[in-house]
């Protein structure tokens, strides 16, 4: 097979580092695909594939319901939140509430923001770099924040406390499924075989790392913004799991479900078909 050279773009996080541990150690056999990783915040890289930019890029679901007509879902590479996901914090002694208040929340496309619109629409924002969240709400510029990445284990030392957990809202409304947050999606024009090829390099990736947990996670910590290795392992395991190598039912059945919830509340602008690559 003639060498090809693709793009893959993921955010600079240790769940993401993780995930593609096994390629960019070397560890997997690329059958000759050249493989070039970028790293970018979830907002940029949702902004970019918009554009059509990198041919395998890491988005938010809320974005992949603009994108189904140029991109297909991987079926491995998610981040779901099985009773867990996007916190809103306040200040101790701040606000109890969302309705109506000014939330910080780390971009429009992400899904922690469609979520938080689906658990209340009625609420003011403003959009700042979601690691500068947690300050920005400290020091009195909103009355609460939207965390994601490593926020969600860190926010109680920086004195912050929980309006809601997001993915356990989202557990309890609807029987236990988990929150789909970001996914893989892989550009249809690379054609049926190289969606193939490349599908099982990735997939091997995730793998390889599961299957390496110490290497993976000593090599995703120095992505982890200040988490020690301990924290940076329970991170990892939050969002690199069984469901990010294979969705299943449940998997599958979150990113329906959010889908459809998201056109019913007019959120996005048409249905999604919920379809992936082989």
């Amino acid at each position: 097979m003639a060498s090809r050279r693709i793009t893959v773009a993921h955010s600079p996080d240790s769940d993401d580092a993780f995930m593609f541990y096994g390629l960019a150690s070397g560890a997997i056999d690329t059958g000759g695909i050249e493989v070039d990783q970028v790293l970018s915040d979830i907002e940029s890289l949702n902004r970019a594939a918009f554009n059509g930019q990198y041919e395998v890029t890491a988005v938010s679901f809320h974005a992949y319901a603009h994108l189904a007509d140029k991109y297909q879902l991987l079926p491995h590479g998610a981040s779901m939140g099985d009773r867990y996901g996007p916190i809103v914090v306040a200040p101790d002694g701040g606000v109890s509430g969302v309705k109506g208040r000014t939330i910080a929340i780390p971009g429009t496309l992400t899904t922690a923001y469609l979520a938080l619109r689906l658990y209340e629409p009625s609420f003011e924002y403003v959009v700042v770099p979601f690691d500068q969240i947690q300050q920005f709400v400290l020091e009195g510029h909103a009355d609460a924040g939207l965390l994601i990445h490593e926020g969600q284990l860190t926010y109680a030392e920086e004195g912050l406390k929980k309006i809601v957990d997001l993915g356990e809202w989202w557990a309890d409304r609807t029987g236990g499924l988990p929150l789909p947050l970001g996914g893989n999606i892989i550009r249809r024009d690379l054609g049926t075989e190289m969606i193939r090829k490349v599908s099982k390099l990735l997939h091997d990736s995730i793998a390889y790392g599961l299957s390496h947990r110490k290497e993976a996670v000593e090599y995703a910590q120095q992505f982890g913004r200040g988490l020690d290795k301990d924290r940076t392992d329970t991170f990892v395991g939050m969002y690199v799991n069984e469901l990010t190598l294979a969705y299943g039912e449940r998997g599958r059945a979150g990113v329906e479900r959010l889908m459809s919830e998201a056109f019913e509340k007019g959120l996005i602008p048409k249905p999604v078909p919920v379809e992936f690559a082989a």
